[in-house]
């Protein structure tokens, strides 16, 4: 009898834990989105731009009409065949759109991943670019001058150990998001499977890094209000972007709100109105399986984020589509009625005209 009393509760015991795990299971596919529907819609037309591999950001200089794009060819590198990675400028002007490599003759490694633009005062303009160099990762500074981008200097620090976004506030300071908290390959995929708020946003004043803010599930892009007193994170984990204040002479960073949009967020970028747009992930699982597999089509989506004076956001879904046009996008930069949505691993990205 003693005997079965234990064998009971031990049953009971691993019937518990099955329990729990399923559990578990089910909650890390739905917060992924693997239960949603994907119906493609746009009120756009869309064509592909092509030679171009792994677009993952794109920024617009409303004042030239030129889109910087960031381009790495991730999968050769995870394949240990490092491929040179490149920032090109599409011009957006309709009769003679163009595609140039802007960054042909680097003296070093250059795998770029987000990339700001800033123009000072007396309208120098600055691309800043992250990037993982075979041994460290930096902060490439170029300026950007009769299209030409002529590298300045490197920036890099200890703290900047898995930087994945940038938004430059000067020619030389910038806020940069750590997506991981954790260094180790393991200790990253436990952050992201269990959803820990381990990540962080770093603020470089022109001479050093410090933490400007934390506890972020998986911090990506990064934006600011076009008066530089809102800062916008991504938390891909978290489905969310959280809204900071920012203090213009310190950098320092004060959370004010989380906008929840249960998806997989990306890169933000901002139009001249202020209106965010975001390249998101609707099936996180799916783009986990499209990173390791390029015949795995991973569903694309575009969110359009406005503010009201109230401080209340209205979120639209202005693009979604199964991954066939164009797999997991990471960026949707706008000028006027253009849109370029981009992807972390395609060979293309897609050059959008708004319906009138």
């Amino acid at each position: 009898m003693k005997f079965s009393r234990i064998f009971t509760r031990i049953l009971i015991g691993l019937a518990v834990v099955l329990v729990v795990i399923g559990l578990f299971v089910l909650k890390t596919f739905k917060d992924a989105g693997q239960f949603k529907t994907i119906k493609s819609h746009c009120d756009c037309q869309c064509t592909p731009v092509d030679g171009i591999v792994g677009p993952e950001d794109i920024t617009i200089d409303p004042e030239t009409k030129i889109a910087f794009v960031s381009s790495d060819d991730r999968r050769a590198s995870e394949r240990g065949d490092s491929v040179q990675g490149a920032i090109y400028a599409y011009s957006l002007n309709p009769s003679s759109p163009f595609l140039t490599n802007l960054t042909t003759d680097l003296p070093f490694a250059f795998h770029p991943h987000g990339i700001t633009l800033y123009q000072s005062e007396e309208g120098r303009k600055y691309l800043s670019v992250i990037n993982h160099r075979d041994n460290d990762h930096f902060i490439e500074i170029f300026e950007f001058t009769n299209m030409k981008l002529n590298h300045l200097e490197s920036i890099n620090g200890p703290l900047m150990t898995s930087p994945n976004d940038i938004i430059s506030v000067g020619p030389r300071q910038f806020y940069v998001t750590n997506d991981h908290g954790a260094v180790s390959s393991r200790g990253r995929k436990v952050e992201e499977y269990l959803q820990l708020a381990n990540s962080y946003v770093l603020y470089y004043d022109g001479s050093e890094f410090r933490k400007a803010a934390g506890d972020i599930a998986y911090a990506n892009g990064i934006a600011i209000s076009p008066d530089g007193r809102i800062v916008y994170v991504a938390a891909v984990v978290g489905r969310y972007i959280r809204v900071f204040e920012r203090d213009g002479k310190t950098g320092i960073l004060t959370h004010r709100q989380d906008i929840d949009l249960g998806t997989g967020v990306d890169n933000i970028e901002i139009d001249e109105q202020g209106t965010l747009w975001v390249g998101s992930h609707p099936q996180m699982l799916t783009f986990v399986k499209h990173s390791g597999d390029a015949s795995v089509l991973s569903p694309s989506q575009v969110l359009k984020i406005s503010s009201d004076s109230d401080g209340t956001y209205n979120i639209k879904e202005v693009y979604l589509n199964t991954g066939e046009e164009i797999s997991a996008s990471s960026v949707a930069a706008v000028y006027r009625n253009r849109m370029l949505i981009g992807a972390v691993f395609d060979d293309h990205f897609l050059d959008c005209t708004f319906s009138e």
